[in-house]
């Protein structure tokens, strides 16, 4: 790889308009929405609970121990609060700097390997897919790990192709472990070396030559990964013997440590899905950056046939890792999320010319026609035919008239727009029409229809009437309850559990509503109560997050009554 050059004029313009457009599309609706099931609220409440309480070392989701993840995600949230003080704010900011921080890796490489042209296509394209902005406009842990993983590939690739390099080397593995304590898997940014090791071994171009004797700054690179992951693990080994061999803490180390990783991967026990799963969410949610595999395939092959080792790199760890996800029965689309950086990245050097081609400009343009076409159609055919899933979904999201037309209408208007950019900008522009399109759907996501599904989504809405209801000297105890209701609560509350088999929470709960009957009340979904609530006493909350709930005190229970039937078992580990 030669020296950089300076930047033009007219690469730092586009550098600019790239970052403020990345910082709109991502970060537009931070603050007009809370936490949405399934997992944004169990990473909230967790957080909320360690600035709360203290505890920074173990989650808790209410009176339980938290063990599906390891807390990275909770503290940067928590962090995150401690210097906004708007959770807000808070819950979403980790996922928008994470992905700032992956474009701009994604950007740095571009431009090492191979112009800052380069960096910029691979950059956009990344931006431009839709399973990277869907996944880092929510606050899940998978955006966090995408930029540590993203961060351990720039190290390596650093030290591999322009080195030897080997404090990048150094960096590269320490984020792998930060990856690992993160969601387990940062270590797959380490099979980079499977595929240099075999352009080492028939020197093909562009590889770094490092001497005989640096085996032990090689192994340095395990020393960084294991301190990485002491930074968690070592405190976290030392709080579980400090609690005294306490039963619930013994249970956290073990399902932490080998429940949700070995076994996890091992013998998945959900989302079981066929060796083949991966090749439609590679096809359709990497939209429109998967347009280029017809153009992208053959240069990829001859780059490959001229031992060009930046392709290797790229592909073999792509290759790679898409085997190790699929060698695995449990499956989730967000599981190969890592991998679209480096996909972007390898397509780089190509998308210049490819852009100039007419199959991929129309291929564009009929992408964005289509979904414009889709969306104006659903909203029309929605408003004007008032079709039964109008209705059902009127009712659960407890939607009055003008909010169900408003839903239809930002339809149309995404679907208006991206017609409009078809029809102006048409074959000449049709890379910014696809630009354009793409940022319609995301904008008009956050900033309509946040603020109107908000209510019903988190469960604001729904505990906001809890709140209404029960006096605030009174106490209120939780039965069968998400982590969205214990969170948009905003007041203290008494859990049975999370875990708990729905009819053991409700029968120990019963017993402390009779201890104080007048000030106590109980708030549980419908089917978690079954028979053994006399609903004419009890106060109807209506329906949040497709589940009907009730709130009632002590004259509501009938005597002696306790429901057969579990409601939606909590089994840990069930979501990511």
């Amino acid at each position: 790889m030669s020296v950089a050059t300076p930047a033009t004029s007219q690469e730092r313009r586009y550098f600019w308009l790239l970052l403020i457009f990345a910082i709109v599309v991502i970060g537009a609706g931070i603050g007009l929405r809370d936490p949405w099931p399934s997992d944004e609220p169990r990473f909230t409440l967790a957080a909320k609970q360690m600035v709360e309480s203290g505890d920074w070392l173990f989650p808790h989701r209410g009176s339980e121990l938290y063990s599906d993840k390891p807390p990275m995600l909770m503290w940067t949230e928590a962090a995150s609060y401690v210097i906004t003080g708007s959770w807000r704010v808070a819950f979403l900011l980790p996922s928008l700097l994470a992905a700032l921080g992956t474009l701009l890796l994604v950007y740095d490489l571009g431009r090492r390997m191979w112009s800052r042209q380069a960096g910029l296509y691979a950059s956009t394209a990344l931006l431009l897919s839709f399973q990277f902005v869907y996944q880092v406009k929510r606050a899940q842990i998978d955006p966090l790990v995408l930029f540590y993983i993203t961060a351990a590939n720039w190290g390596l690739l650093v030290h591999l192709l322009k080195g030897p390099n080997w404090r990048a080397y150094w960096f590269g593995c320490f984020c792998a472990g930060l990856g690992v304590i993160t969601k387990g898997v940062g270590i797959i940014s380490l099979l980079m070396l499977l595929p240099y090791l075999v352009a080492w071994r028939w020197q093909w171009e562009g590889i770094s030559r490092m001497g005989a004797g640096a085996w032990w700054r090689w192994l340095l690179g395990l020393v960084a990964l294991l301190a990485a992951i002491a930074l968690w693990l070592l405190p976290m080994l030392l709080g579980v013997k400090a609690h005294g061999g306490d039963p619930a803490y013994i249970a956290y180390l073990n399902d932490i440590l080998f429940r949700q990783t070995a076994q996890r991967y091992s013998n998945a026990w959900h989302h079981i899905h066929s060796p083949l799963y991966y090749i439609p969410i590679m096809m359709f949610s990497w939209l429109p950056l998967s347009l280029i595999y017809p153009g992208a395939i053959p240069r990829w092959w001859q780059h490959l046939k001229a031992k060009d080792a930046r392709q290797l790199l790229l592909l073999g760890w792509l290759l790679l890792v898409l085997l190790f996800f699929s060698a695995s029965p449990g499956k989730r689309d967000v599981y190969i999320l890592p991998m679209l950086p480096m996909m972007a990245l390898a397509a780089a050097p190509f998308l210049g010319e490819l852009l100039q081609t007419r199959w991929l400009r129309s291929l564009g343009l009929l992408f964005i026609g289509v979904m414009g076409v889709a969306l104006l159609s659903l909203g029309a055919y929605a408003l004007i035919a008032h079709p039964a899933f109008v209705a059902n979904l009127a009712t659960t999201r407890g939607f009055d008239k003008g909010d169900e037309h408003s839903l239809w209408w930002m339809c149309i208007a995404m679907g208006g727009t991206q017609l409009v950019l078809v029809a102006v900008l048409r074959l000449r522009h049709a890379a910014w029409a696809v630009a354009g399109g793409m940022a319609a759907i995301w904008l008009a996501w956050s900033l309509w229809a946040y603020p109107l599904l908000n209510d019903s989504s988190s469960s604001a809405g729904l505990m906001r009437e809890v709140r209404e209801h029960v006096p605030a000297h009174d106490e209120l105890g939780m039965i069968a309850w998400k982590e969205q209701n214990l969170l948009m609560l905003e007041r203290p509350a008494i859990d049975f559990g999370f875990s708990v088999p729905s009819h053991e929470q409700y029968a120990a709960a019963i017993k402390w509503q009779a201890q104080l009957p007048a000030t106590r009340w109980l708030f549980a979904v419908d089917t978690a109560i079954g028979d053994c609530v006399d609903r004419a006493k009890a106060v109807s909350l209506g329906s949040a997050n497709r589940r009907e709930w009730w709130l009632f005190k002590a004259d509501a229970v009938v005597p002696g009554c306790v429901p057969s039937e579990d409601v939606e078992p909590a089994t840990p580990g069930t979501t990511d």
